[in-house]
Order: structure tokens, then C-alpha cells, then sequence
């Protein structure tokens, strides 16, 4: 008999039969075992075009790859083979009948999802068919299309539905789709009129065109303008709106570098940002995630044009760049040199000149277009100081005459910290860097102003001279005042402040001895109490508050979690969902269609994974699918976001968790399943936390009096023990 290991009891339908309760042992071929069920109902049928697939769920096939995957107890059915059907469906939708071809795409576009069936069609020239009844336009789809426009509508979503599932399978390279198909899907896209499902199909191809290929790109970009894109955020529907910015986003990505500030300033001119503003993040109640990544990586890109004067030096020998250092100047001191007066000395005019340079706060006083020689920020620096002389002009003459007043020590020098500041800003927003695949930080008061990052820039140089005054700082103190300024900046942005003036109000209260308390506070939670009977103290309680934390991850883990299936190609629509048993005995797992708005059923959840099978967790870069091609290629983000659970024979559930709290809290109690230590950084904050507040709430009775830092000294022996004590 083979090992029990090997033996997993499923049921098995069949149309018109009672199911069957099999062992299927999983050492025998898959052809042998589909015989022996088709033999135990006597059907007439050539094995070979059958197959097994699961019954519910995902309905995928079972084949000699995934067979590792089924479960006890799981529901699978005998159907046609993928082979079989594939060929089916390859000539039904050829039908010309019209009610049998929309039956055909609506079967297609649901077993697309399966990447066995896909590969079956994909052979079949199934891509090359579906673009050309894009393409065609035939008579009997013109006729179609002006007598049955519902029906014409539906049958070409579907077309497009099931083009899209077999391409995101990646069999099919992108770079084989002529210019009469990009044009046919941008005309449904131009369209203002048309289905929602039709354009919510070509918006996402296209996405997808411009991602994967550089020469589609240059295509989708000759038949899709800016301005036909906008009306499509100007609606109501957000899903609608998302795959808009993605393609505005794609467009974006790869537009090559010398045209990248072309289309910004294109996306300017059609007020995109006031669109977004306005149609987007004001008028929807809430934002779901793919709204938010979406925005998010418009964020990044936009900041992202500033890469080229952050990276670039400036010139001493260029006049126009220059010119800008004395337009700084003559706006400070209303200043324009009569060389008449001074009689032509050209000592009296450098020394002026110097004198001038050195209150507006440069190091190099003589030439300080040496100061904007080091990247980053570069002359990004210097376009910020102009923008806030010309835009902020009585702030900065202020801050300048403010700081040309002070003692020497005391100045806080304008023209330093805002090379300094604007450095910091490029590393707060990482300008420069590309946008991350799991990202939603996007921050709402970035799109209430043309000019985001430069009025960014004039509220935190305010803030900067501003702490410089709280903190009574001398120029040795420049790196403090910096660090408490980012700490400012950092944490007024936590809260998302939906506007810049809301962000200025916030950080109006995280003044520098609020900063002082907060930090105090912070720093009495972590390490106050450290003599010998607190720690004894902690010592003691520690062990409940883990205990604690592990019920905690246990009852999340039982609640479930939603997770995103991801590939190397984009971002995908398609969820699954994995929650422990209130026993804590099974993970229970499977396919959504869509992000669930509470949680989900464990009956609505096929796949079992008992945990008494699993043999190990594993996380980032050792993750097997982190390991596959490509997937090494993924943004860092991702690499911290996976896990995988190993099981039996080198089977795995590979998870991509949602943010960094999800997978801290799906590892550690994974890991407490195992009877592992919990050894994730939320942990350890949470040990922190509890651990602090425990310690207070029982120390509560010994409030303002003095805990020794060692127990008090045993007295010495008395000199004889001829004492007794008289109860009476």
C-alpha cells in the first residue's frame, strides 16, 4: 500500500451521476486515474479528452504540475479536457450564429483565468482570432452593432475580457499586435459614449501595451491624447477613473526623458491635477487601494521631474544661472549697484558683494555659485530660493534681514539651509527613485497646487528658521536644528493633510518644545524605569504580554486577510483569502473576484491547508516565488512583503501581504502556530507598548515616591537569638 502521505480522499462529479468518494494516490499517473473514474461510470468517452478540474473556486484543471495541491476533502469534477475544449470554443466562437458566439465568449472569457486552458487556446491561434474580430469589423458586426447595440456591446466586452485573461498569463509576447488592433482598441477608449465594461477592458490593454513594449508604446501614444483621457476622470465611476491614471501613469513611465517634461507640462495645460483634485479625491467618500497606488505613482512621477536640476551642478562660468544668485540678492537688500558711485572700484564692489552674500547666508561668500557644485539637490536648490524670493517675497526678506540682524554665531543662514532643506525634501519624497509596487502613500495635498513641491519647499525653510529661533541655535547646532525639522515635517505628514495649508496648521502645533515632550514621552515608554526591581518587574510580566500578542496574532490570523495576486508585468485585479480556523487547527484559502468588504465565510473558502502539515515559513528573497524569473526583478518593497508556507513534499502557499503591519502580523502568528518565537518588528513595539503600560498601571500606588535601584542591605546577626515572643 503507498504511504498515507500519498493518498488524498477527494469527492468526484460527473453531470447526471452521484458523486464518487475516491482515494487518489498521488504516486499514480494523472491519465491512469482519470481512466479508472471514467471506467467506474462507464462513460463511452476517449479518456484521453477528459480531465479533472476543481468543481469550485477557481475551476482551474488539475494537471501533473498543480496535482500536489489538492487537499482532502477536496470537490473536483470530470469535464473535457483543456485540449477539447479549447478546440470547442475555438470553433463555437467562429459560429455564425450570433446567440451561440456570445455563449462561446462568455465561456471563454471564464476559462481563460486557467493558464492550462489558455496555453490549449493560445495554440490554437486563439490571440491571433480574437484580434481579428476586433479588428475586422465585419458586416455582420457593423449590422450588429446598429440593430442589437446591447447585444454588440456584450459580446465584444467578453472579447475583450477573455483577451485580457490570456494575456496576463504572459505566453504571448505584446510586441506581436499591429497598428489596426491599438487603433480599433483607442477608438473604443475615444468613445464617451460606450459600454463601461468594453472601456474599462481597452483602458486596461492599454495599460498593459505601453508597459510591455517600447514600440507599442510610441503607437499608443500617437492614438491616445491626454485630452481624450479626461473626460473619463470627469464620471462617477472609480474604477473607471483608476484605469484612466494607469494609463496616464504607463504614458508617463515611458515616455523617453526628453519628452517626459513635454507631457507634464501637456498634463498642465489640461489641468489634470485640478481634475484629480476635484473628481477623484474630493468626490469619492472613500479611496480603495488601486485608486490610491494610482495617485500614489502619479505622486512619484510628477516629483520625479525635478531629477534633472536636482542632479545638475551649476556652472560658475554660466551668466544665466548667475543672474539668479543676484535677482536673490537685489529682491533681499532692494538693490541695484551704481558703479558711478562707487567710482568704478572694483574692490569696493566685491567687498559689497561679499557683504551681501554672507547675510544671505552662503558658505562661499566670494562665488557662491560654488555652493550649488554638489548633487544632490544640485540647482534644484537654487530654483527653490528663487521661487520663495518671488512668490513669498515678504517672508523671505524677512527671514533674511531677521538673520543679517543676529549675532554671527546666532544667524540662521538662509542660503545653507535651503540647500540643505531642499536636499532633505528629494529624500522625504525620494525624487528619483520609481515608484513602488505596493505603495498607496499618496499625500492628497500635493494636488491642491500647481507648484506642490516649490510651496513645500517655502513652508518647511519658515518652519526651518523658525525651530532655528525656538531652539536658540548657533551654527555648531545645524544638524540638530535639521533633524528636528525633518521630525516636524515627518511627523505633520503622517496624518495626511488634505491640504498645504492644513499641513502649515499642523506643524504650527509640533512646535520644538512639543517635539521635546513628544520625544520625552517617547523615550519614558522605551527605556524609563531601568533599575534592578523594575526590571525584575518586567521580567516577570513578560511572559503574559507575549502570551498576549500571540492570542492577538491568532484571532487576526482566524479574522483572515485579503491579499493581492501580483506579477512582473503590472498590477492585477485578482484577489484570494486566507483565515485560520477558530480551532486553529486549518487555514481554509481561495480565488476572489473581487476585494471582499468584510470578512469571508470559510464555506466560501475551497482550499484547506491543515497546519499540522506545515514544515516551515520563509520570507523575503528565500521565498520560492521570489526566486522565479523575474521575480528577483520586483521592487524591494515587494521582496519585504513575502512569506511562503512549505508543506509536505515541497509544496508552498506563497502570500504577498498588503503593507508591512499584515505581514508582521500573518509571520508571527504563523510562527506562533509552529511554536516558534515571534520575532517581527511590530512584536517587538507591541512588546514595548504593553510592557510600559502594564509596568505604569501597576506602579500606579507607588506614584512620586523613590524606587531604590537595589534592594535595601540585610542586617547584621543579633548577637545571640535569646529571644522569644510573648503572644500573651
Amino acid at each position: 500500500m503507498p504511504p498515507p502521505s500519498d493518498i488524498v480522499k477527494v469527492a468526484i462529479q460527473w453531470p447526471g451521476a452521484y458523486p464518487k468518494l475516491m482515494e487518489i494516490d498521488q504516486k499514480k499517473p494523472l491519465s491512469a486515474i482519470i481512466k479508472e473514474v471514467s471506467d467506474g461510470w462507464s462513460i463511452i468517452q476517449n479518456h484521453e479528452e477528459l480531465a479533472l478540474q476543481y468543481a469550485e473556486g477557481s475551476g482551474f484543471y488539475i494537471t501533473e504540475k498543480n496535482r500536489n495541491e489538492i487537499k482532502n476533502g477536496a470537490i473536483l469534477r470530470l469535464t473535457a479536457s483543456p485540449t477539447h475544449t479549447a478546440q470547442q470554443l475555438h470553433d463555437r466562437v467562429q459560429s455564425s450564429s450570433m446567440d451561440v458566439k456570445l455563449e462561446a465568449l462568455k465561456d471563454l472569457a471564464k476559462f481563460s483565468r486557467d493558464i492550462t486552458f489558455a496555453q490549449e487556446f493560445i495554440n490554437l491561434d486563439g490571440i491571433y482570432l480574437l484580434t481579428q474580430m476586433v479588428e475586422s469589423g465585419n458586416e455582420r458586426y457593423q449590422k450588429l452593432q446598429k440593430i442589437m447595440k446591447p447585444c454588440f456591446g456584450e459580446m465584444l466586452s467578453y472579447t475583450l475580457t477573455a483577451f485580457v485573461e490570456l494575456m496576463d498569463h504572459g505566453i504571448v509576447s505584446w510586441d506581436t499586435f499591429s497598428v489596426t488592433f491599438i487603433k480599433k482598441i483607442a477608438s473604443y477608449v475615444n468613445k464617451s459614449a460606450l459600454d463601461v465594461s468594453i472601456l474599462q477592458r481597452s483602458l486596461a490593454i492599454l495599460e498593459s501595451m505601453v508597459l510591455n513594449s517600447h514600440d507599442l508604446y510610441q503607437k499608443v501614444a500617437q492614438e491616445i491624447t491626454i485630452g481624450q483621457l479626461i473626460p473619463h476622470l470627469q464620471g462617477t465611476d472609480q474604477e473607471i477613473q483608476t484605469y484612466t491614471i494607469a494609463v496616464i501613469n504607463a504614458l508617463f513611465l515611458k515616455a523617453p526623458d526628453d519628452k517626459r517634461q513635454e507631457m507634464a507640462n501637456i498634463l498642465a495645460q489640461k489641468q489634470l491635477r485640478s481634475i484629480i483634485l476635484t473628481h477623484v479625491i474630493r468626490a469619492q467618500r472613500t479611496i480603495n487601494n488601486e485608486m490610491a497606488h494610482q495617485l500614489y505613482v502619479l505622486q512619484v512621477l510628477t516629483f520625479n521631474l525635478y531629477e534633472d536640476r536636482m542632479m545638475t551642478k551649476m556652472d560658475p562660468q554660466d551668466q544665466a544661472q548667475r543672474d539668479i544668485i543676484f535677482e536673490l540678492r537685489r529682491i533681499a537688500f532692494d538693490v541695484e549697484p551704481d558703479l558711478n558711485t562707487l567710482g568704478g572700484s572694483i574692490e569696493k564692489r566685491k567687498s559689497m558683494y561679499t557683504r551681501d552674500y554672507k547675510k544671505l547666508g552662503f558658505t562661499n561668500n566670494v562665488n557662491p555659485a560654488l555652493d550649488f557644485t554638489h548633487t544632490p539637490p544640485g540647482m534644484l536648490a537654487l530654483d527653490n530660493m528663487l521661487y520663495f524670493a518671488k512668490h513669498h517675497q515678504d517672508a523671505y526678506i524677512r527671514i533674511v534681514l531677521e538673520n543679517s540682524s543676529r549675532e554671527d554665531k546666532h544667524e540662521c543662514p538662509f542660503g545653507r539651509s535651503s540647500i540643505e532643506l531642499t536636499k532633505m525634501l528629494c529624500e522625504i519624497l525620494k525624487v528619483g527613485e520609481l515608484p513602488s509596487e505596493t505603495c498607496n502613500d499618496f499625500h492628497p495635498m500635493f494636488f491642491t497646487h500647481d507648484g506642490a513641491f516649490e510651496e513645500f519647499f517655502c513652508i518647511c525653510i519658515q518652519l526651518l528658521n523658525k525651530t532655528w529661533k525656538e531652539m536658540r541655535a548657533t551654527s555648531e547646532d545645524f544638524n540638530k536644528v535639521m533633524q528636528v525639522v525633518k521630525e516636524q515635517i515627518m511627523r505633520a505628514l503622517t496624518n495626511k493633510p488634505s491640504s498645504l495649508d492644513q499641513f502649515k496648521s499642523r506643524l504650527q502645533n509640533l512646535s520644538y518644545t512639543e517635539i521635546l515632550k513628544i520625544r520625552q514621552s517617547e523615550r519614558m515608554n522605551q527605556e524609563d524605569f531601568q533599575s534592578r526591581p523594575i526590571l525584575e518587574l518586567k521580567e516577570k510580566i513578560q511572559p503574559e504580554i507575549l502570551e498576549l500578542i500571540k492570542q492577538q496574532r491568532l484571532n487576526r490570523l482566524v479574522e483572515g486577510t485579503c491579499f493581492r495576486k501580483l506579477n512582473s508585468r503590472r498590477r492585477q485585479d485578482k484577489f484570494w483569502y486566507c483565515r485560520l480556523s477558530p480551532n486553529h487547527k486549518v487555514l481554509h484559502y481561495g480565488d476572489l473576484e473581487e476585494s471582499p468588504q468584510g470578512e469571508v465565510p470559510h464555506d466560501n473558502l475551497q482550499d484547506k491547508l491543515p497546519v499540522a502539515d506545515i514544515k516551515a515559513i520563509l520570507t523575503g528573497k528565500d521565498c520560492p516565488h521570489m526566486k522565479e524569473k523575474g521575480a528577483l526583478k520586483q521592487n524591494k518593497e515587494v521582496l519585504e512583503l513575502a512569506f511562503s508556507i512549505m508543506y509536505e513534499s515541497n509544496c508552498q502557499l506563497n502570500f504577498i501581504a498588503p503593507d508591512k503591519h499584515e505581514y508582521c502580523i500573518w509571520t508571527d502568528g504563523l510562527n506562533a502556530l509552529l511554536g516558534k518565537e515571534m520575532i517581527s518588528d511590530q512584536t517587538r513595539t507591541d512588546m514595548d507598548t504593553l510592557l510600559s503600560m502594564e509596568i505604569k498601571l501597576r506602579l500606579l500606588d507607588l506614584e512620586n515616591i523613590q524606587i531604590p535601584d537595589a534592594p535595601p542591605p540585610i542586617p547584621k546577626e543579633p548577637s545571640n537569638y535569646d529571644f522569644v515572643y510573648d503572644c500573651n
